[in-house]
């Protein structure tokens, strides 16, 4: 198991296209990914479940990536969240 915190830099915080680019992301990995953010854990690869989490711009979550493909798919997401998920 793998995580790492990254800020949400979206303007919108994760609304309907970034937490959908977010999902597809993840699908992308066999691994489970999920992310914490205040006292709640999301999964990743549920668009309801991220928007869910009313995550917000500046917000900081921790994302966590548990399987055989941990390390790629933790490199993939934070990458695409730092990128700004589209936006």
């Amino acid at each position: 198991m793998v995580n790492q915190k990254v800020t949400i830099k979206n303007p919108t915080g994760l609304h309907l296209r970034p937490a959908g680019i977010l999902c597809k992301e993840a699908m992308q990995f066999k691994s489970l990914i999920t992310f914490t953010f205040r006292d709640s854990t999301a999964n990743a690869k549920s668009v309801l479940s991220v928007l869910g989490a009313c995550v917000k711009c500046g917000d900081e979550i921790e994302l966590t990536c548990e399987g055989e493909d941990e390390e790629e798919a933790l490199k993939a997401l934070v990458g695409a969240i730092e990128s700004g998920l589209g936006e």
